[in-house]
């Protein structure tokens, strides 16, 4: 990044794959609901996803983790898992809509008891998932019942589709906090005062220790349990599972998991989505490098 003040280079390429984003959304967007979901799902799976080098990673990373499968069935979780990342796309754009379906949605659990009795006390907790379904189903649902669900992102590299990508997060409701310092003061403010924090914890980090998903080994951030021993604060694994007709969501909330060891939560946070993958392959986000340390590049 250039020093503070200085104006960042013009990026052609950034600006070309914003224009064309930006483009295929809005015509999306111009569509019906009930259409324009579907329809992105198709892009993703049958033309974007196949271009960009995510239906051969999806295909890796299952014969990594389930090489029993047969090449047919790794295409097929491949192809749904696509299908769900297109889908979550043009959902979370879809603001209006998105929020008006979600906020239908009665989240169930023994999660979401305990989620009530935090709030009704005043103490914090912290909602981990991972990129499953949709979790903003989930946070828009828990927003629409009065839970200041705070959301914490990553900027993304390109910074012409990080600038209307962030507003859509924003639009959910609840405050959403961009990693770095900044960030990480402000949603531990929101925390402190007895609020509610989404974080996502199945992206490999760098550095961070080793524990086994789905039978590999995968670095794991320690992040959330670490915040939720340091601020006595709930941690919760929840899920937005995408209902077959490819539009509702079911929200689950499971019980809030012991405070001990960093490791030993979020292992239990793992076993959480493990569990919720197993019964759903198709809506996992296989197109992320999550096994990094077991030799993907």
């Amino acid at each position: 990044m250039p020093p503070a003040g200085e104006a960042l280079p013009f990026r052609p390429d950034h600006y070309a794959i914003n224009l064309a984003a930006r483009g295929l959304i809005g015509l999306a967007l111009a569509l019906p609901y009930r259409w324009r979901v579907p329809l992105v799902g198709w892009l993703m799976r049958r033309v974007i996803g196949p271009v960009a080098g995510y239906t051969r990673r999806a295909r890796e990373n299952l014969a990594l983790v389930w090489p029993d499968l047969t090449p047919d069935e790794r295409e097929a979780i491949a192809a749904a898992a696509l299908d769900n990342a297109g889908r979550t796309l043009i959902e979370n754009y879809s603001t209006r809509d998105f929020l008006a379906r979600a906020a239908a949605i009665e989240p169930k659990g023994p999660g979401y008891a305990a989620l009530i009795e935090a709030r009704n006390s005043g103490r914090p907790v912290i909602l981990v998932s991972g990129h499953f379904g949709n979790y903003e189903a989930a946070r828009a649902a828990l927003v629409a019942r009065g839970f200041q669900i705070g959301g914490l992102y990553r900027n993304l590299s390109n910074r012409y589709f990080n600038a209307h990508y962030v507003r859509t997060m924003q639009a959910f409701g609840g405050p959403v906090f961009p990693q770095g310092r900044s960030g990480t003061a402000g949603f531990v403010r929101h925390l402190k005062a007895g609020g509610q924090l989404v974080l996502l914890f199945d992206q490999d980090v760098g550095g961070a220790p080793v524990l086994p998903f789905l039978g590999q080994p995968a670095r794991t951030a320690l992040s959330a349990a670490e915040l939720a021993l340091r601020l006595k604060a709930d941690l919760i694994p929840f899920f937005a599972i995408r209902q077959p007709d490819g539009l509702g969501f079911r929200v689950e909330l499971d019980a809030p998991i012991p405070h001990e060891a960093p490791e030993a939560m979020m292992q239990a946070v793992t076993a959480a989505l493990e569990t919720r993958v197993r019964a759903h392959p198709g809506q996992w986000f296989w197109i992320h490098r999550r096994w990094k340390v077991g030799g993907q590049v």
